[in-house]
């Protein structure tokens, strides 16, 4: 798998939000923590950042897959990805 950069370029181009799979409930308890993440400091020194999963871990909030949109995604399109729900498992499947 290539390495996707944690960048907020790459964050802009990110279609994580739109995921079926990203629901209503997790954007709304993720919602703070995810602004704060993008204002301070940079990506790249973060671990954890509920979206763009494709460059940083696992959904801690998305449990079940409902549809993905990955592969409709410039991020995975630019970087080479073959695999989906990044969301789910490291990798994806």
């Amino acid at each position: 798998m290539a390495q996707v950069a944690k960048t907020k370029e790459n964050l802009k181009k990110c279609i994580c939000m739109k995921c079926p799979s990203y629901t209503f409930g997790c954007k709304m308890k993720n919602m703070p923590a995810n602004m704060l993440g993008m204002m301070m400091g940079s990506l790249e020194k973060k671990e954890h950042f509920e979206g763009m999963y494709c460059a940083f871990e696992e959904s801690r909030c998305i449990k079940e897959g409902k549809g993905c949109i990955c592969p409709s995604c410039e991020v995975y399109k630019e970087n080479g990805l073959d695999k989906t729900y990044f969301c789910l498992a490291k990798g994806g499947k």
